[in-house]
């Protein structure tokens, strides 16, 4: 009885302890704001339909807010608030999968916090709570059991799940959005498609066919045959990769000298699989140059691609 009465005590101690920086954001309708740094607020854009909102702090004050930026792909705006005086939180480090989460907001009649859990790691730029969403939540807190900065909490992404913008990932799209009001995204020009052939343990087809499912690419046993399944997971042996079937003229993969035919094995040491991995590697990468695992005729090389924006 101790131990539970200590666990809901640190549990309450560290709401507590998040909660002067959490505020209530007067949009749309009512959502919850994080403050990342000192006058700056990050929240739900998809519900500021002007770029002049209120934020009302833990003691009821009322400032005037300026949108400084909003970016559509992690759902953020941040907010300048003059005269806010509210702690800003800090992000965690080191959460592990199976740590209890605390999802923190303030709707109008207070601060609101729900019990959620870590139950997988972050996927494509989102971390599921693990919480059950209530209203006004989006924008609020998803601190650990430390009160550090978890993520940044979104009702409205998945229907009926609260997600949340790793702390990471937020932070970085807030100080892009501080010095330039937008986040470039990246792109490399290519279309891909998945694909599934024999490695050294699996003899090659002998008519040089790449396997399909019982009924081709989107067969039962999965997209790719005897490899992976409708997720991207391994179910047989073989290599998997993304075959180039298009590379537009005067883009990043052009200048690279990517060709159709090309298969895509790795992005710095990360395998693909799936063209929506592809994508989501190079989203928040422009500018910067990346090593691409290449099969071409047979041989393997590492091709360098610098990463567009648009």
């Amino acid at each position: 009885m101790t131990t539970f009465s200590e666990l809901s005590s640190g549990l309450a101690s560290a709401v507590e302890a998040a909660a002067p920086s959490v505020v209530s954001v007067r949009a749309a309708r009512p959502v919850s704001g994080t403050v990342i740094a000192p006058g700056e607020v990050l929240t739900a854009a998809h519900l500021l339909h002007t770029d002049e909102v209120s934020v009302v702090d833990a003691q009821g004050q009322t400032f005037s807010a300026a949108v400084v930026g909003r970016d559509p792909g992690s759902d953020l705006a941040l907010l300048r608030v003059a005269g806010l005086d509210a702690p800003a939180l800090t992000a965690t480090q080191g959460t592990r999968v199976g740590e209890l989460l605390l999802a923190v907001g303030r709707p109008p009649h207070g601060v609101q916090a729900a019990l959620g859990f870590m139950e997988r790691a972050p996927e494509r730029g989102w971390l599921p709570a693990g919480a059950a969403p209530f209203r006004g939540v989006s924008g609020g807190a998803l601190v650990d059991a430390r009160g550090g900065l978890v993520g940044v909490l979104n009702a409205g992404v998945s229907r009926g799940e609260l997600l949340a913008v790793p702390a990471e990932r937020a932070l970085k799209v807030a100080g892009l959005l501080g010095t330039t009001g937008r986040v470039p995204r990246g792109y490399l020009g290519l279309s891909t498609q998945p694909v599934h052939f024999p490695g050294e343990d699996q003899p090659e087809d002998p008519h040089g066919h790449l396997h399909r499912g019982r009924r081709g690419w989107g067969g039962p046993r999965g997209p790719w045959g005897h490899g992976p399944d409708r997720e991207g997971r391994r179910g047989g042996r073989g290599r998997l990769g993304l075959t180039v079937v298009q590379v537009a003229a005067g883009s990043p993969g052009e200048a690279a000298g990517l060709r159709v035919g090309d298969v895509l094995l790795a992005l710095n040491g990360e395998p693909m699989r799936h063209p929506r991995e592809l994508l989501s590697a190079v989203r928040e990468r422009a500018k910067d140059t990346l090593t691409l695992r290449v099969l071409r005729a047979g041989q393997e090389q590492d091709v360098p691609v610098t990463v567009g924006e648009r």
